[in-house]
C-alpha cells in the first residue's frame, strides 16, 4: 500500500517538465516509508497544481523528513540548493498545528508572518498543511480538534482570502462548515449533487455558444466551469438572508483570453445573445477587489432559464486568482526590476510582521481578526500614492502609514486641502498631507483610543517602550528571575546561552535586552518564557517519576503537614492563594516540600507534570485563608467608607487595602482573611449590592 503510494506521489510529481534527472534522484532519497505519505501527497498535489518550482517541492520533502531522520536529512541537505536549504530552515520554525499549545499556536502564527517576508511559498505550503490537518478531521471533535478549526475559520481563511489563494480559502471554508454545521452542509450538499445532470448539460450549450464568440471574434481563449462551494452557498445564505434559488452562480462560467480588451469584446457578444440580470454586471477589472482580484462578472439567463454567472478574464488574471498573486509575484520575481502592484499589497504584511515584537499575543490576534475582516477604503497622498486602510482609520492612521517619524511627529492634517484634527475618520479616496514638527514630544497616550489599525496602536506603543528601554529591560529581567525563584530554580541553570539561544530563536529576538524589554514592556509573558526554559531544563535532566497517591491535607496551628507525619512542609502558592473548598493540586518543588496551587491555576501548564500530585482537604476548625478581591465601581466620594465597613461589620478582617481613580472609575485591591469559598463568596455577593459597584471578582494575586 505505501509503496503504491510513493509510486504514486513520484509519478505525480516527475509529470512537471522541470523536474530533471538529477532532481528526480534527490527525490527518490527523500521519500521513506516513515514519513506521512498521505499528507506528502495531499500537499505535494497542491503545490503542483500551482505550478510552483521544483525547490518548493525538494525543500517540502526534505522538511518532512527532518522531522522522522535527522540524521538522513542532514546528509541530503547538503545536496539542495542555497534557496531549498533557506525554505527547509523557515520549516523548522514554522510547526505543524496538531502538535501545538493554544500560546504555541499563537507563536506560530507569529512566526509565519515573518516567514510570509522572506518566501511566500513557504507559507502557501504551511497553509496547505492546515488544509490536510482539517480535511481528515471527523465528529466528533475533542476540545483541541474545535480549537482548531475556530482559529482556521477566524485567522488562516480570511488570510489565503487576503493572500489571494481562492481555491485553497474555499476548500478551508467547505471544511470549517463540514464540521461546525454538518446537518446543513449535508443538506446544501445533496442539493447541489441532484441538480449536477441538468447543469452539466446547460453547461454544454452555453459554453458552445461562448467558443462561436470566440471564433466569430478571431479570439485565441478557452473556457472552463465550476460549481460553487458548499461554503460560498451556506455564507450567501446566512449572510444575505436568502434562499436557495436566489443564489444566481451556483454554476458559472469562465472564460479566459489574452487581453483585457478581448475581455470587454467578448462581454458585449454574450449580452447580445444572452438577457443579462440587472444588477449583476461587476466590473472587477476597472476596479478589481481588495485582495487583488480582477475579472468580470455577468449574470445571463440561459436556456433552461435559470441564471448562470460567467466570469471573463485574461490568463494572468486567472492565474493570480487560481494560484493567488503572492505566489504568481514569487514565481515571476525574476522577471521584475520595479515595483508592482503586489508589493503595495503587501504593505500590510510587513508592517505586521514589523511591529509583531510589540504586541502580546492576544493585541497580535485582534490584529489579525480586525484587520482581516474590515472594510477597506483607498486613501492618497498629495503626490498621489494609494494607501489601503480599514473603515474608520483616522489621519493618525494615515501619518504612521507614511512613516513612523511622520506619526511620531505630526501635528495636523490637511484632508482634501482643509485643515482637520488628527483624530478625524478618513472617507474613500480622500486626499490627506500630515503637517509635522520639529518641535513635537511624539504621541499622546490619548491617541490609542482614537486610532482604528492595531498597527497604528502597536507603532504608538514602541515609542512610550522605547522612551522606557532602560527600565523595561531591568523590569522584564527582575520579573523573569522573580518567577524562576518561585519555581525553585536557581535563575543561572537556566539563563545560559544555550537555551537563551533557543528562546531567541522562538520568540524572534536578537539579544537578551530586546527579550527582557519584551518582557518588561508587557508584549510577552514571562510566563511563557519561564515555561520554555523549565522543559529546556527538564529535557537536558531526566527526572524520576514521583508517586502520584492521594495527598490529605492536615492543618494545625504550627502549619500544614501531608498525612500528619511525613515531615513535608506545606505551602500555598501565592500566584493563585487558595482556600478551603477550592478544587486543588500539589507540586513537589525542590527542597521546599508541596506547594499548593488551585487546580485552575495558570501557571500549572508550566510546572513539570511528573511532580505534579492529587490533594485535597481535611476539614479543620479554626483555619484561615487570605483572598483578594477585585472591586470595580463608578467614582463616588464615600467608596472606600461604604466598602470597609461593609467588611468590618461582617467580621472579616483586612489585611491589605490599596484603591485608585482612573477618571471616572473606582479600582479597589483588598485583601481579607476569610475561612472558606462559602465564605468569599458571601462577600463578593454582599460587595454587589453596594451602589455603584459595577463588578467584584477574586483576584488571582495580591
Amino acid at each position: 500500500m505505501e509503496e503504491n503510494l510513493i509510486a504514486k506521489i513520484k509519478e505525480k510529481i516527475y509529470r512537471q517538465n522541470y523536474i530533471k534527472q538529477d532532481d528526480k534522484d534527490l527525490i527518490e532519497k527523500l521519500l521513506c516509508e516513515k514519513m506521512n505519505l498521505k499528507r506528502i501527497d495531499f500537499i505535494s498535489e497542491k503545490i503542483i497544481d500551482m505550478n510552483i518550482d521544483k525547490d518548493s517541492i525538494i525543500a517540502f520533502l526534505t522538511y518532512q523528513l527532518f522531522k522522522v531522520d535527522e540524521e538522513k536529512a542532514t546528509i541530503i541537505e547538503n545536496e539542495i540548493s542555497e534557496d531549498a536549504k533557506e525554505m527547509v530552515e523557515t520549516y523548522k520554525v514554522i510547526k505543524d498545528i496538531s502538535q501545538l499549545t493554544l500560546s504555541e499556536e499563537i507563536e506560530d502564527i507569529k512566526r509565519m508572518f515573518v516567514a510570509m517576508s522572506k518566501d511566500m511559498r513557504v507559507v502557501f505550503i504551511k497553509l496547505a498543511g492546515i488544509c490536510y490537518d482539517i480535511s481528515i478531521l471527523n465528529l466528533p471533535l475533542t476540545d483541541a480538534q474545535n480549537r482548531f478549526v475556530k482559529q482556521v475559520a477566524e485567522i488562516h481563511i480570511p488570510l489565503s482570502e487576503r493572500l489571494g489563494f481562492d481555491k485553497l480559502k474555499q476548500e478551508l471554508a467547505d471544511h470549517v462548515i463540514r464540521l461546525t454545521h454538518p446537518e446543513e452542509f449535508q443538506r446544501l450538499k445533496e442539493t447541489v449533487e441532484s441538480k449536477f445532470e441538468e447543469n452539466e448539460k446547460q453547461l454544454a450549450i452555453s459554453k458552445s455558444k461562448i467558443y462561436e464568440i470566440l471564433n466569430d471574434l478571431k479570439i485565441k481563449g478557452e473556457i472552463v466551469s465550476r460549481q460553487k462551494h458548499i461554503s460560498s452557498i451556506y455564507n450567501k445564505l446566512h449572510s444575505k438572508n436568502i434562499r436557495l434559488n436566489q443564489i444566481y452562480d451556483i454554476i458559472a462560467m469562465r472564460v479566459i483570453v489574452e487581453t483585457v480588451e478581448e475581455c470587454y469584446a467578448v462581454l458585449g457578444r454574450i449580452h447580445a445573445i444572452y438577457k443579462p440580470m440587472a444588477g449583476r454586471v461587476k466590473d472587477y477589472i476597472a476596479n478589481p477587489k481588495p485582495n487583488g482580484y480582477k475579472s468580470l462578472h455577468t449574470t445571463i439567463i440561459v436556456e433552461n432559464q435559470h441564471p448562470m454567472e460567467i466570469q471573463i478574464r485574461t490568463y494572468e488574471m486567472h492565474r493570480e486568482s487560481e494560484y493567488g498573486g503572492v505566489c504568481a509575484h514569487w514565481l515571476y520575481k525574476e522577471k521584475k526590476n520595479k515595483k508592482d502592484e503586489l508589493d503595495s499589497r503587501m504593505t500590510w504584511f510587513r508592517e505586521t510582521v514589523e511591529n509583531a515584537k510589540n504586541m502580546s499575543n492576544e493585541e497580535f490576534i485582534n490584529t489579525l481578526k480586525s484587520d482581516l475582516y474590515d472594510g477597506i477604503i483607498f486613501v492618497q497622498t498629495p503626490k498621489g500614492r494609494v494607501i489601503e486602510f480599514p473603515e474608520g482609520a483616522t489621519a493618525i492612521d494615515f501619518a504612521y502609514a507614511v512613516h513612523t517619524d511622520v506619526g511620531n511627529s505630526c501635528v495636523g492634517a490637511k484632508i482634501n486641502q482643509k485643515m482637520r484634527p488628527l483624530s478625524t475618520p478618513l472617507a474613500n479616496g480622500d486626499i490627506v498631507e500630515i503637517i509635522t514638527s520639529s518641535q513635537s514630544k511624539g504621541p499622546s497616550r490619548d491617541w490609542l483610543n482614537i486610532v482604528r489599525c492595531n498597527n497604528t496602536k502597536s507603532k504608538i506603543r514602541a515609542f512610550f517602550k522605547s522612551e522606557m528601554k532602560e527600565e523595561n529591560i531591568k523590569i522584564g529581567k527582575s520579573i523573569l528571575v522573580e518567577l524562576l525563584q518561585d519555581k525553585n530554580f536557581v535563575p543561572s541553570q537556566l539563563l545560559t546561552d544555550e537555551y537563551l539561544k533557543e528562546i531567541f530563536a522562538r520568540f524572534n529576538f536578537e539579544n537578551e535586552e530586546e527579550l527582557y524589554a519584551a518582557i518588561g514592556g508587557g508584549s510577552l509573558s514571562a510566563g511563557q518564557v519561564a515555561g520554555r526554559l523549565i522543559s529546556y531544563w527538564n529535557r537536558d535532566h531526566k527526572i524520576k517519576k514521583i508517586n502520584t497517591s492521594v495527598v490529605r491535607l492536615k492543618k494545625n496551628k504550627e502549619g500544614v503537614l501531608i498525612d500528619g507525619d511525613s515531615g513535608l512542609l506545606v505551602r500555598f502558592a501565592g500566584c493563585c492563594s487558595p482556600i478551603e473548598g477550592d478544587e486543588i493540586t500539589g507540586y513537589i518543588s525542590r527542597g521546599k516540600g508541596v506547594t499548593i496551587h488551585r487546580k485552575n491555576c495558570p501557571n500549572i501548564k508550566y510546572l513539570e507534570p511528573e511532580r505534579l500530585i492529587s490533594a485535597q482537604w481535611q476539614i479543620r476548625e479554626n483555619a484561615s485563608f487570605l483572598a483578594s478581591l477585585k472591586v470595580i465601581a463608578d467614582k463616588a466620594d464615600n467608596n472606600i467608607a461604604k466598602l470597609t465597613t461593609l467588611i468590618t461589620n461582617m467580621k472579616l478582617p483586612i489585611r491589605g487595602f490599596e484603591a485608585k481613580d482612573i477618571g471616572d472609575i473606582f479600582d479597589c485591591l483588598i485583601t481579607i482573611e476569610v475561612k472558606n469559598t462559602a465564605e468569599l463568596e458571601k462577600v463578593i455577593a454582599s460587595i454587589k449590592t453596594l451602589k455603584n459597584v459595577t463588578d467584584v471578582y477574586r483576584s488571582e494575586k495580591w
